[in-house]
C-alpha cells in the first residue's frame, strides 16, 4: 500500500532506544507494533479509527510512512503527535 503521508524524525541516541520508546507508546495505547530497530510496522486505533504505517531507521533518522488514516486527521497532526511522544 502506498503512503498517505510520510515524514522523517531525526533523533539523538541510538536506534534501539528509539525503537523501544516507539513500541511502548503504540502498545500503551492498545496498538500493535512489529519489527525491530531497523524497520517494521504499526497499527493503532484513535477514537475508533485506524492509523497504520511502517517505519525505517537509517542512521539517526526515523522515517515513517502512514498507509491508512481517517481522512479528517491531517498528516501534520500525526507527525506532531509522534514527535512529541518520541522526544
Amino acid at each position: 500500500m502506498s503512503a498517505v503521508c510520510n515524514f522523517t524524525i531525526p533523533f539523538g541516541g541510538n536506534a534501539d532506544e528509539v525503537f523501544t520508546k516507539a513500541k511502548n507508546v503504540v502498545e500503551s495505547q492498545g496498538g500493535i507494533f512489529t519489527g525491530d530497530a531497523h524497520s517494521g510496522n504499526f497499527t493503532i486505533e484513535v477514537f475508533g479509527n485506524k492509523i497504520a504505517g511502517d517505519y525505517t531507521m537509517t542512521g539517526n533518522d526515523l522515517t515513517i510512512n502512514i498507509t491508512d488514516k481517517p481522512f479528517f486527521v491531517p498528516c501534520a497532526t500525526i507527525e506532531s503527535m509522534l514527535k512529541s511522544k518520541l522526544a
